[in-house]
């Protein structure tokens, strides 16, 4: 975890830890000028990249991904599950096919399991995770990881698989999607910053917004095992993908509110290398959009992106 200064108010963690790390990089990279509203962004936590679609923004991650696991074969992902990744799984899956893209040698660890359900379950997320991107690449299904939710010891499951990321030297690029209560993994409201692996009740707008994926919302589980929010800042990369109107509200909250356990998503802002990529309709409750472009614009690292 990076370091930042700050001052609790409220209740809530405010930062006042100085410039962007891009900036200094990107002032001198370009003589564009900076955008005239933009004075009072000029110390955002995380990296914002707006893409004008959900493709365009999926099609950025899976680029990113990629240029990480050609530059490491060994490459230990942190990966998400839920209807915004299953398009970037699609498109590496197509690089695979279509470039080649290599995954033989890299290991993957997910955020979360539901409890009580068998990998087999349709709606686990072993079996989601086989057939939108384990089934289309050539990884080694001895380097894939989740936990385990059938576990007679819950608590020593987590522990567990909090030792065996210990065991790969820890996560290199993490993927994160953002629910609707701004939770990362299974984090629900008031999720403690520090939190490891642990078994987490879900909240009633998680329960609602996945019920809809069983034909018996009954059926749903109303606990799983996840990644806490500790294990999430661990990891030396963190990328999120947010796409869709809906998400624009928590998004602003996530990425420009102040630092809260009510929202876990806002303790990236603690990370010393989080990018944050969301569409134009995600982006739309943010107040530093100009900012934001500009950096994408004038950033050296998004040249051979654009």
């Amino acid at each position: 975890m990076s370091e930042a200064r700050g001052s609790t108010a409220g209740g809530v963690l405010k930062r006042h830890d100085g410039v962007h790390p891009g900036w200094a990089k990107a002032r001198l990279a370009s003589p564009r000028a900076l955008p005239s509203d933009s004075r009072s962004c000029f110390t955002p936590a995380v990296e914002v990249i707006i893409r004008p679609s959900a493709e365009s923004a999926a099609d950025l991650v899976a680029n990113l991904i990629a240029r990480d696991l050609r530059g490491n074969p060994h490459l230990v992902l942190g990966l998400a599950t839920g209807r915004t990744m299953e398009s970037v799984y699609a498109r590496l899956a197509r690089m695979r096919q279509e470039e080649g893209l290599d995954f033989s040698l890299c290991s993957t660890f997910n955020l979360d399991e539901y409890v009580g359900l068998p990998p087999d379950d349709p709606h686990s997320y072993r079996h989601y995770m086989n057939q939108h991107l384990f089934g289309r690449v050539n990884i080694d299904p001895r380097n894939t990881h989740l936990p385990d939710g059938l576990a007679a010891d819950l608590e020593a499951e987590c522990r567990h698989y909090e030792e065996l990321i210990r065991r790969f030297n820890g996560i290199d690029l993490q993927l994160l999607g953002l629910g609707r209560t701004g939770h990362i993994g299974f984090n629900e409201p008031l999720s403690a910053l520090r939190s490891r692996t642990r078994v987490k009740a879900l909240a009633p707008l998680t329960l609602k917004q996945n019920a809809a994926l069983f034909a018996d919302p009954a059926q749903m589980p109303r606990r799983a095992i996840t990644m806490g929010v500790g294990t999430i800042l661990d990891a030396r990369r963190v990328l999120l993908l947010a796409t869709g109107v809906e998400k624009a509200d928590i998004i602003a909250r996530a990425v420009e509110g102040p630092i809260t356990s009510m929202i876990s998503a806002t303790a990236l802002q603690l990370h010393g290398h989080c990018t944050v990529v969301v569409d134009e309709a995600a982006a739309a409750g943010l107040s530093c959009q100009d900012y934001y472009r500009w950096i994408f614009d004038n950033e050296p690292e998004w040249e051979t992106f654009q």
